[in-house]
């Protein structure tokens, strides 16, 4: 059950399916799969990644390399995170060089998290090209980046955010659209101003 704040964007059923039409749309515009690897971005990017290889191999018969990339070293808001910030394993173990990458995440936004990525990947080799694929593309980019294989588009506003959940971290598979919660300042001049009417 949602909570009253959240819509429901994507079921179960949707994020299958879109995962299955970013498959058929990577084998399309790669005849050769061998030349292919997929990268997934710390946290949800990894159990994407992992089910469009799956996915892969169910249409082609071949098992693509994976790769798991946490980006916080890379960010560039990393000196105000500071101590937060919270490392992980970056985890590829096959050659990135003259190599096809397809880098998997949940949601779009800024595209700053991309871009961190792209910083990261490039500590590991040259890449042929560069691909990315989302779940989830919402807008309000800061960056010239912009998906090649997108799940839904959802249109979003600053005052909402968009949170993925999967089985394999959750126990769930959904997308939902989720109004943040006001300031306490906010509500305390809402308070306020309505004791004021009240009089």
């Amino acid at each position: 059950m949602t909570d009253a704040k959240s819509v429901s964007v994507m079921d179960a059923d949707k994020i299958d399916r879109s995962l299955t039409r970013i498959a058929h749309e990577i084998v399309e515009r790669h005849r050769d799969v061998g030349r292919l690897v997929l990268v997934g971005i710390r946290t949800r990017g990894v159990p994407l990644a992992r089910r469009l290889q799956g996915k892969v191999r169910a249409i082609e018969g071949k098992e693509l390399p994976l790769g798991i990339l946490d980006i916080n070293l890379y960010r560039d808001d990393i000196t105000s995170v500071g101590p937060s910030a919270i490392l992980k394993e970056t985890i590829i173990h096959f050659p990135i060089d003259e190599r096809r990458v397809i880098l998997v995440d949940d949601v779009l936004f800024t595209g700053r998290t991309v871009r961190a990525a792209l910083d990261g990947l490039m500590d590991f080799g040259r890449p042929k090209s560069i691909e990315l694929a989302v779940l989830v593309d919402r807008g309000h980019r800061e960056l010239p980046i912009r998906a090649d294989y997108v799940g839904k588009n959802v249109p979003t506003n600053l005052e909402e955010m968009v949170q993925v959940l999967l089985q394999e971290d959750d126990g769930r598979d959904e997308v939902l659209l989720v109004k943040r919660p006001e300031k306490k300042e906010s509500r305390r001049h809402a308070t306020r101003d309505a004791a004021r009417a009240a009089r």
